[in-house]
């Protein structure tokens, strides 16, 4: 069996410890064993990040875009083999592997050029013969960890602005998903990223990603992951003066309005309810459908919905993969439990065997509910949605925000006023009209509100608020 070590100050590093990382969708099928570190392995690289920082942050644009964007041309280059990768590590369907490896190309391109386009300003002072310089500098060394849902997408969104704006970086993948975060660091080094400026260190969250957020030399940390564990991490950043990036979940509103186009309708809902295994913190959970549509909905809804093949994530025809691991999906066979009891009506959502041992399960619709059960409050994180019958956009509107989580919202509907007054009143840091809750362009600000997300955005130009700090500067010229 191939093992796979940490990358430390330009090196393979391995702390012994090998932990096996298994295909979800055959449990017999090992991809590899991968070396967790510890508190001593962070240190470690703090060590490396602290030698290299100075240098890093003084480089020039020009060797920046250049490193960012040969690692965008090599996931290109390679897209059909690191998507494989990815499906067979984290279930998700051939197809989605492989778009996502291609969008993490595309956001270390589009982070190449914002290299190149730093901007600052100067001023005129109130006072005379003074100019003022506003410039934007690295924030330091920082720590990155990342969620297992998009174990290569999520690391690039993150590394590429972090390394762009001359910062050095720790990076802590999820310990389901650590070889996608692997060919990113292989990449990264093979394509001349100095020593020290990019470190990987695996392992368990309560070791390494504690590690990272308590070492008093990190100067901030964006985090993707659960609601726990970033409220813990906001905590200790708070008391440390870390500056803090925190994307934790949604519980996403789709509404579907009487005059809305129902085959747009259902296949908006079918995709953001359903595919990558619902394991999206975008996908649409909670199915807001005014009564007059409602019944015709369900209806054409659960039949394609019980239409979609489950099965291998490798196989070309599978629609939907195996959710991540056994843990993932005996929660999510007590959601649909409680559902039954909740609900009355589930629609789907046993446990599957298929030819190879794997953790499978059917699709869920529940039906009946309202918006005050457990299953539209907390977060199930699988291929489960609840349908929520409202009478008019008003009431749509009010069941859609009364919700901890602010992340992502949408609207079916063929009225521009029905969809404007939505865009206007939904609390969520995205809105989408006649599309599917989840899925994102690479060139704009992703995040949320409420108890989804905490400080600056994701992606997009917006990622220099976070990556960078402000420094304002005065000149004498008298």
């Amino acid at each position: 069996m191939t093992k796979y070590d940490n990358l430390i100050n330009g090196e393979w590093v391995s702390f012994g410890n090998y932990n096996d990382n298994v295909n979800p969708s055959d449990t017999n099928d090992v991809i590899g064993s991968y070396s967790y570190g510890d508190a001593s392995s962070v240190a470690r690289a703090v060590e490396a990040a602290q030698a290299a920082r100075d240098s890093w942050a003084n480089s020039t644009p020009q060797a920046r875009h250049d490193l960012l964007d040969a690692v965008g041309n090599a996931l290109a280059a390679r897209s059909s083999e690191f998507g494989a990768l990815l499906a067979r590590e984290e279930g998700k369907t051939l197809a989605e592997g492989v778009g996502e490896t291609m969008r993490a190309s595309q956001v270390f391109k589009f982070f190449a050029g914002e290299a190149l386009r730093v901007a600052g300003e100067l001023q005129t002072s109130v006072r005379p013969d003074i100019d003022v310089e506003i410039t934007r500098e690295p924030v330091g060394i920082v720590g990155l960890i990342t969620p297992w849902n998009f174990p290569i997408a999520i690391p690039a969104w993150k590394i590429a602005p972090a390394l762009a704006y001359g910062n050095c970086v720790i990076l802590k993948p999820a310990d389901l998903t650590p070889a996608c975060a692997h060919v990113i660091a292989t990449l990264l080094h093979e394509n001349g990223c100095p020593a020290g400026v990019f470190n990987l260190v695996m392992g368990r969250g309560s070791t390494v990603g504690e590690a990272i957020v308590t070492h008093p030399d990190i100067d901030a940390i964006s985090f993707t992951g659960s609601v726990g564990t970033g409220h813990h991490i906001a905590e200790v950043c708070g008391k440390m003066q870390k500056k803090v990036q925190l994307e934790m979940g949604g519980k996403n509103p789709m509404v579907v309005l009487d005059d809305a186009d129902l085959s747009v309708a259902v296949s908006a809902c079918l995709n953001g309810t359903f595919f990558s295994t619902g394991q999206r913190c975008t996908a649409s959970s909670r199915l807001i459908v005014q009564e007059g549509i409602h019944d015709a909905f369900v209806a054409e809804l659960s039949k394609q919905m019980q239409a979609l093949k489950v099965g291998d994530a490798r196989d070309p025809d599978t629609q939907i993969g195996p959710v991540v691991d056994e843990k993932q999906l005996k929660s999510n066979l007590e959601y649909i439990e409680l559902a039954r009891k909740e609900a009355g009506e589930v629609i789907g959502g046993e446990r599957l065997e298929l030819d190879a041992p794997g953790f499978y399960q059917a699709p869920a619709l529940f039906l009946g509910t309202d918006n005050s059960m457990r299953i539209n409050r907390e977060e199930i994180f699988g291929p489960c949605g609840s349908v929520i019958k409202v009478a008019d956009l008003e009431e749509a509107i009010s069941v859609a925000n009364d919700t901890d989580f602010g992340l992502s919202a949408g609207i079916c509907t063929t009225s521009l006023k029905s969809a404007r007054t939505f865009k206007r009143r939904a609390e969520a840091g995205m809105v989408m009209v006649n599309l599917p809750t989840a899925g994102v362009d690479y060139h704009v600000p992703f995040g949320g509100r409420k108890g989804s997300s905490f400080g600056p955005r994701e992606q997009g130009r917006y990622a220099v608020e976070f990556y960078t700090t402000v420094k304002t500067s005065y000149v004498f010229a008298g």
